[in-house]
C-alpha cells in the first residue's frame, strides 16, 4: 500500500501551497500532538510556534475537550439554529457574551473565520436596509489586511496575490485604505492628525457617506506582518463611524480567545466596534467554529423592520459539538488563568526576539504584542541593504526559508505578503521553557538566512 506521503500526493489537494512543493519528497505529514509540540509521522519532534494558524491556543491533546465532544455526540450529535436552540450553543453564546467588551452581548454561530466576516458584511447590510438606508453597501477595509478567501470576505481582504485571479467575480464596492504600518505618535501629535486615521475619514467622504456601510479592521493586523495601532487609533475609528453613521466592526479571527492577552483585543486598544467576529482559538481548533458578536439594539433594529430577520444562516452554524467544545475551552482558558499567563510571558518571546534581531543582521524588525509577533527580514540591516527581488524569491514562499524553518524543527511560518517574515504565535499555554526553546529553534533558523545570504554574494 503506498505510503502517508504518496497518497497525500495523489488524493489530497492542500491549501495555499505550491504544487512543487506538494509534490516533493520531504513533505511533512503530522501525526500527533502534545502540548506545544507536535510529531511527524518520522517521530521527528517539531515546537508548533504558529498555534497550529494561530489557532490551538490551548495547546494539542487536551483530553478535556475531546470529552466535551464525545459527551455532547452521545447526548445530541446535531440540531441546527434554524429556529431552535440546543444548551451548548446557549451556554457557549452567553459564555462569550459575558467576557465581550462594552456592550456587544448577541452571538451568530458559522464555522470559520471567512464565515465570520461574510455575516459582518451580510449583518451591516440588513442593518441599514433596517433603517431605510438602502444607499449603504460599500466597505471601507485596509491595505495588506486578510480577512478570509470566500467571496465576500476576499473582497474586504487586501493582499493582491489572493484577490487578483478572483476580481471579476468580487463584489465591487469596497475601498481600501493605508493600514498602521510604520506610524506611530510623535511628541504632541495627536492621533487624528495620523495619515492611516484621516485616509479611513478621506475615502468615507469621497466615496459619499451615505453610501458607507461598515468600517473592518483587525485590532492587530495580520497580513503585512502583526501590525499594532498606534495609541489612539481606535478611538478615532470609532469617531469617524459616529460621525458619518458607519458600523465598526473589529475582525478577532486570530485577536480573540488570549492572542493578545484578553478575551477580545479590542479590550487591549481601548476598542468600541459594533461587531466582533472570531473563529480560530474559540475552540482552540479542536473543532471549527467561528461567529459574529453584535450590540442588542442593532439586532433588534433588524428584527423590527420589514426584514423581520437576519437573512443570512448555514446548516451547521452553532453546531451542537463544536459549542460544547467552545464551552469546554473558554472553562479552561478561565480556570487556568492562561490569559494572566501570557500577559506575564509576553514580554520574555518579546525581547527575546529583539535580543535575535540584534544578534542577526539579517533581521529588520519586530512587531506584536502578546503571543503574536512578526520578525521581517532583509540582508543586511547594519549596512541599510534590502533583499534584492531574487533574493526574495529565493527565500520565499516554498523557498530557502521553508527549508530553514523545517530543519530547526520549529513551525513557524514564512510569510510574503508584503514583505519577507517570519510569523510567530505560539500556543497561549507556552511557558518560560517552551518560549526559551521556541526561540532557541528561531535563533538556528536566523542562522541560516544570513549564511544563505553571504553565500550569495
Amino acid at each position: 500500500m503506498p505510503d502517508d506521503r504518496q497518497r497525500a500526493r495523489h488524493h489530497l489537494v492542500p491549501h495555499f501551497t505550491r504544487g512543487d512543493a506538494w509534490m516533493s519528497d520531504n513533505l511533512v505529514v503530522i501525526d500527533r500532538g502534545e502540548g506545544c509540540y507536535v510529531w511527524d509521522t518520522d517521530g521527528n519532534q517539531y515546537l508548533d510556534g504558529l498555534a497550529g494558524l494561530f489557532c490551538t491556543n490551548l495547546g494539542h491533546g487536551r483530553s478535556d475537550l475531546t470529552a466535551a465532544a464525545a459527551k455532547q455526540m452521545d447526548k445530541l450529535a446535531f440540531y441546527s439554529n434554524w429556529g431552535f436552540a440546543h444548551p451548548s450553543s446557549i451556554e457557549a453564546a452567553s459564555m462569550i457574551a459575558a467576557v465581550a467588551p462594552g456592550d456587544l452581548d448577541r452571538v451568530f454561530f458559522v464555522n470559520s473565520g471567512s464565515e465570520a466576516v461574510e455575516s459582518a458584511l451580510k449583518f451591516a447590510r440588513c442593518y441599514h436596509l433596517a433603517n431605510g438606508d438602502e444607499q449603504r453597501h460599500k466597505v471601507i477595509a485596509r491595505d495588506w489586511a486578510y480577512h478570509g478567501t470566500s467571496l465576500g470576505a476576499l473582497a474586504l481582504t487586501g493582499i493582491p496575490n489572493l484577490r487578483d485571479p478572483f476580481l471579476p467575480m468580487l463584489a465591487g464596492p469596497v475601498r481600501h485604505v493605508p493600514n498602521t504600518l510604520g506610524y506611530h505618535l510623535e511628541p504632541g501629535q495627536a492621533a487624528h492628525e495620523l495619515p492611516c486615521v484621516t485616509a479611513v475619514e478621506e475615502a468615507i467622504l469621497a466615496e459619499g457617506p451615505e453610501t458607507i456601510a461598515m468600517v473592518i479592521a483587525e485590532p492587530v493586523q495580520n497580513g503585512r506582518g502583526a501590525l499594532v495601532p498606534p495609541e489612539g487609533y481606535w478611538q478615532e475609528l470609532r469617531r469617524i463611524c459616529d460621525t458619518y453613521g458607519v458600523l465598526l466592526c473589529a475582525d478577532e479571527v486570530i485577536n480573540s480567545f488570549g492572542r493578545l492577552g484578553h478575551w477580545f483585543g479590542s479590550e487591549r486598544f481601548g476598542a468600541e466596534p459594533d461587531l466582533i467576529t472570531f473563529a480560530k482559538g474559540v475552540t482552540s481548533a479542536y473543532v471549527p467554529l467561528g461567529g459574529l458578536v453584535v450590540k442588542s439594539p442593532l439586532i433588534e433594529r433588524v428584527w423590527e423592520s420589514s426584514l423581520a430577520m437576519y437573512v443570512h444562516g448555514s446548516t451547521f452554524g452553532g453546531h451542537p459539538v463544536s459549542t460544547a467544545v467552545a464551552a469546554a475551552n473558554m472553562t479552561a482558558l478561565r480556570d487556568e488563568n492562561v490569559l494572566s499567563g501570557v500577559l506575564r510571558h509576553e514580554d520574555r518571546l518579546f525581547n527575546g526576539l529583539r535580543a535575535l534581531m540584534a544578534a542577526h543582521a539579517c533581521v529588520k524588525e519586530v512587531r506584536g504584542t502578546g503571543f503574536f509577533y512578526a520578525v521581517e527580514l532583509m540582508r543586511d540591516r547594519e549596512r541599510g541593504i534590502d533583499l534584492t527581488e531574487d533574493e526574495f524569491a529565493s527565500l520565499l514562499p516554498g523557498g530557502a526559508l521553508d527549508r530553514f524553518v523545517k530543519e530547526a524543527r520549529v513551525l513557524v511560518r514564512p510569510d510574503s505578503r508584503g514583505a519577507a517574515m517570519l510569523m510567530i504565535s505560539p500556543p497561549l499555554v507556552a511557558d518560560a521553557e517552551v518560549i526559551d526553546d521556541l526561540l532557541s529553534r528561531v535563533d538556528q533558523v536566523f542562522n541560516r538566512v544570513g549564511g544563505w545570504l553571504k553565500a550569495l554574494k
